[in-house]
């Protein structure tokens, strides 16, 4: 399975903290790594509402949030298979880093087409650049995570790791919204969206200053012929390989590229904000951070709870739910019912989420994390940025009401597909390594 990481820390405190729902937080590198994450997302969620609600106010139409998706979707898909070579070839520390400052650029360039009133060419065109940084953020980030902690509590730092990312996701929508209530428009939300990626800069670079680079390649990337620098693009193929022979992986992530792609609401809570429940952008703040603060709620449930030994199970059940909670959101036209309704899929989606990435980490050698992660991170790019597209698309020809319900509908039926034709979700059991299982 993964070879052991270079992860120092104290025996004595190995013995004890993982019997502690805090046990990931006493790693200093892996603190640092998530407070740096938590405000980057902070931002980025801001950012979100923002653009949501601009292009809404500008258009009057659902076609240009759908657009949205396709332009993040084409680089985060796109230069996954490239994203995941990188990771696993070369500092993964410096490849977030590297990418985490194209995410300021882009922030900072959609803060400048903002003030100057510019077309919406030049918002999907700093778009396109956030969806570059992220689609080299997202490997680099979840296989560097594993390096951070002890083997023992690798469960727990996913945890704090997904209810960290819920947090800011709930904050930060919330907060957007009361932002461009109070000022008007969305310029300064996109400037402390480059704010939030800078002190995420910031956090990565106080970590400690070792190698952050696979196992299977120190750090560096070298060629067949041993010339450093050099990625050998043949292996590009080799995560998708990986996936497609481990049945398991590949079944994860297709129910969770299914489910989300049809099951997405998000995309048209500006249209419901306005036209439907008519409780502006300030309402759009809160709609977007209920989901959030389901995931929030339910990460901390998970985090005090024995670990799930019916994990298969229980991720068809939680992505049943999401099916579920999404139709009744897009039927109602209360707005206390919407919020409770959002509050449930994204505690659904919280323990879909831990399950697939605990998965996804526990049944990859180390050497080969940064190129499967990229995969798991074209299914879930896919699933929500192309599931914005969908949305969007449905919801200009059908209108946004048959667009959720009709998702949600479609959710429930790819659950019902995957659970009577993959027997072995079915079985899977307990969250553990591998190692421990054949044990």
């Amino acid at each position: 399975m993964a070879k052991e990481r270079n992860v120092v820390s104290d025996p004595a405190q190995e013995s004890s903290r993982p019997s502690s729902p805090y046990a990931a937080l006493y790693e200093r590198d892996f603190l640092f790594f998530l407070i740096g994450h938590i405000l980057s997302v902070l931002g980025v969620q801001m950012q979100t509402v923002a653009i949501g609600w601009q292009l809404y106010e500008k258009t009057g139409s659902a076609w240009p949030l759908g657009l949205v998706g396709l332009v993040m979707a084409v680089p985060m898909i796109g230069l996954a298979p490239i994203a995941g070579q990188t990771a696993d070839h070369f500092d993964r520390r410096r490849v977030l880093m590297g990418a985490t400052w194209l995410a300021v650029i882009s922030s900072l360039g959609l803060a400048l087409v903002s003030a100057r009133g510019e077309g919406l060419f030049w918002i999907y065109f700093c778009l396109f650049g956030s969806g570059l940084a992220r689609a080299f953020q997202g490997p680099a980030r979840s296989s560097l995570m594993p390096m951070l902690v002890p083997r023992e509590i690798f469960v727990n730092s996913v945890t704090w790791a997904v209810s960290g990312f819920e947090l800011a996701s709930m904050i930060g929508p919330a907060l957007g919204g009361m932002l461009i209530a109070l000022f008007g428009g969305a310029t300064w939300i996109y400037a402390l969206s480059a704010l939030g990626s800078l002190c995420y800069l910031v956090m990565l670079g106080a970590m400690s200053r070792r190698s952050y680079g696979s196992a299977g390649s120190g750090g560096s990337a070298e060629s067949p012929k041993g010339r450093p620098g050099l990625v050998d693009w043949r292996k590009l193929v080799v995560g998708f390989e990986y996936v497609w022979k481990t049945r398991l992986l590949l079944t994860t992530m297709t129910l969770d590229l299914f489910a989300v792609l049809l099951g997405g609401a998000v995309a048209l809570l500006p249209i419901y904000a306005k036209d439907i429940l008519r409780v502006g952008p300030s309402g759009l703040g809160w709609l977007q951070a209920a989901p959030s603060l389901g995931a929030v709620t339910m990460a901390v449930l998970m985090a005090h709870l024995p670990p799930l030994r019916r994990a298969g199970q229980i991720l068809l059940i939680s992505v049943a739910g999401f099916g579920v909670a999404t139709i009744v959101f897009g039927l109602s036209e209360n707005f206390w019912l919407s919020l409770a309704m959002l509050f449930l899929t994204g505690a659904f989606d919280n323990i879909s989420v831990v399950v697939r990435h605990t998965m996804v980490q526990l049944l990859t050698p180390d050497e080969m994390r940064g190129r499967v992660s990229a995969v798991n991170g074209m299914f879930i790019n896919a699933s929500n940025e192309i599931g914005r597209f969908e949305s969007g698309t449905v919801a200009g020809l059908f209108g946004p009401i048959f667009s959720v319900v009709s998702g949600g509908i479609g959710c429930l039926i790819v659950v019902g597909a995957v659970a009577l034709g993959s027997p072995e979700l079915r079985r899977f059991g307990a969250l553990v390594d591998s190692d421990e299982r054949k044990s």
